[in-house]
């Protein structure tokens, strides 16, 4: 728990309680450093589902160099406004989800008329359908901003950083304004985007 402690973003150490002295540097590594930490098994699979889903479109139009700048700036962001809303928490953020909302933001911004598809589990079924992005994102997001509304304080979050997907999600679509619009040869409406 100490190494969390340490290299997890904890909203307090960052916001209510700042140390500005010879630990300057462990007060502020932790906004990359937690972006690398997961809370298990589970929790990293699904981050890197996610991150495959969405990262390589991006990752494309933005050039990979950028891309790492855009990715970690993403979860910066998303970190700093978990620790906003929840202050006084004592709780580390960890994951990559603040960031990975990032590249969501972007995809909605660059290939709103794309398709994803997705698992819809009916009974023992799975039936796999392909839904339109721009509504699964705008779906996702208002989930999380619903989510992130009812939480009361940083412990009582179910250990989801809602305020981080928000940050991270509205972080990679406002920086995806930064990217000049190229031809996409995945994306079948890339002629359609005046661009």
């Amino acid at each position: 728990m100490h190494f969390l402690n340490l290299y997890g973003m904890v909203p307090s150490h960052l916001i209510a309680q700042p140390k500005f002295d010879s630990s300057l540097f462990f007060q502020f590594i932790p906004l990359i450093s937690s972006q690398f930490l997961h809370g298990g098994w589970l929790h990293i699979i699904m981050n890197m589902w996610v991150l495959w889903i969405f990262t390589d479109n991006v990752e494309e139009v933005v050039g990979s160099g950028r891309f790492i700048l855009f990715y970690l700036a993403c979860g910066v962001v998303a970190c700093l406004i978990q620790a906003l809303v929840f202050p006084e928490s004592n709780i580390p953020t960890i994951g990559a989800s603040g960031a990975i909302s990032g590249v969501m933001g972007a995809y909605l911004r660059l290939f709103p008329r794309s398709k994803i598809v997705t698992l819809i589990p009916i009974f023992f079924y799975p039936l796999l359908v392909q839904i339109s992005a721009i509504f699964f994102l705008i779906y996702w997001f208002l989930l999380q901003l619903l989510s992130g509304s009812l939480s009361v304080s940083g412990e009582s979050v179910g250990g989801v950083a809602w305020w981080a997907h928000v940050g991270g999600f509205v972080t990679g679509f406002l920086l995806s304004f930064l990217v000049k619009r190229r031809a996409h040869p995945l994306d079948p409406f890339h002629r359609n985007f005046p661009y």
